[in-house]
């Protein structure tokens, strides 16, 4: 038998500082890359993160925004619409003897009507005599006794305003009329009157008031 070959003489080993070499460059690279994947899911994970952020903070300013949008813009008043001025139909004044039968007493007596608006203005001049005549009427049935205090001119004044508008046809409820007890057995029919609502005549002012 022949004794194995030995190896040529040009074959020779590998050093072993090369295979070395070899597994640290594996390494490293391995690790190069598992840095780089761990920077870029990091990286990912912080801009997810980021852009959650900026969502719920925007969400938040839009929030406020349309709770503003839905509430009504605050309505400025015009000019033109302001209440419009009243509406005064001064009559001439009233000179009447009153009814006190113990002495001579007279009184005058300036009547001022305030009405809805122009046109119940221009009705109150149509039937201006009318007006005259009822308000002539019921001054000289008073007593200086009956307006001498503030409650008769108050009085009066409600009076004269349901004297002015019945030649218009309107029949106000005389507020200072007792009211009448029904009879045993009968119901009080009550009278239907028109409202005040409809009476062109709202007030009566009194521009002068003697009384001698």
């Amino acid at each position: 038998m022949s004794a194995a070959a030995a190896p040529a003489a040009g074959d020779a080993p590998p050093p072993k500082g090369g295979k070395k070499k070899l597994i640290l460059i594996i390494v490293a690279v391995v690790l190069l890359l598992a840095a780089g994947g761990g920077g870029f899911f990091y990286f990912k994970a912080k801009a997810a993160h980021e852009a959650e952020a900026a969502a719920e903070e925007e969400g938040a300013e839009e929030a406020p925004a349309k709770h503003a949008e839905k509430k009504p813009p605050k309505r400025e008043k015009k000019k033109d619409e302001k209440h419009a001025p009243p509406v005064f139909v001064p009559l001439d004044h009233f000179t009447v003897n009153l009814a006190d039968r113990e002495q001579d007493r007279f009184a005058q007596i300036g009547i001022t009507l305030e009405v809805v608006d122009a046109k119940a203005g221009d009705e109150i001049k149509a039937y201006l005599p009318a007006i005259r005549n009822n308000i002539l009427l019921l001054l000289s049935s008073k007593s200086a006794a009956d307006l001498a205090t503030a409650e008769g001119k108050e009085k009066l004044a409600r009076q004269v305003r349901r004297e002015a508008v019945l030649p218009m046809g309107i029949e106000l409820e005389d507020e200072d009329e007792p009211v009448e007890e029904p009879q045993p057995g009968k119901k009080r029919k009550r009278r239907a009157y028109d409202s005040l609502a409809d009476s062109p005549v709202q007030h009566v002012h009194f521009s002068a008031f003697i009384i001698q």
